[in-house]
């Protein structure tokens, strides 16, 4: 006998709250840095490279959720 198994919520499959939040981080910690002046020059490209890698994820999530609006075939399922 197989069990059903239960699907998850839609508000912990949302990527959204984690995109804000880590994007929103990440600036202040850009923020702090550079106002912090010498002391930390050495955190400001790791600051700047996660704020790129956010604006990357944010991109890949936006082509993926268009591609699913639209119906296309390689697109991920379940994207509102």
């Amino acid at each position: 006998m197989t069990q059903k198994v239960p699907e998850i919520p839609p508000r912990l499959t949302d990527p959204r709250p984690v995109l804000a939040v880590g994007s929103a981080l990440w600036v202040i910690a850009t923020i702090v840095v550079w106002a912090s002046g010498e002391r930390w020059e050495s955190a400001r490209p790791v600051c700047l490279m996660g704020l790129v890698v956010g604006l990357i994820g944010l991109t890949i999530f936006l082509i993926q959720r268009r591609g699913a609006r639209r119906g296309d075939k390689g697109a991920q399922t379940g994207l509102r």
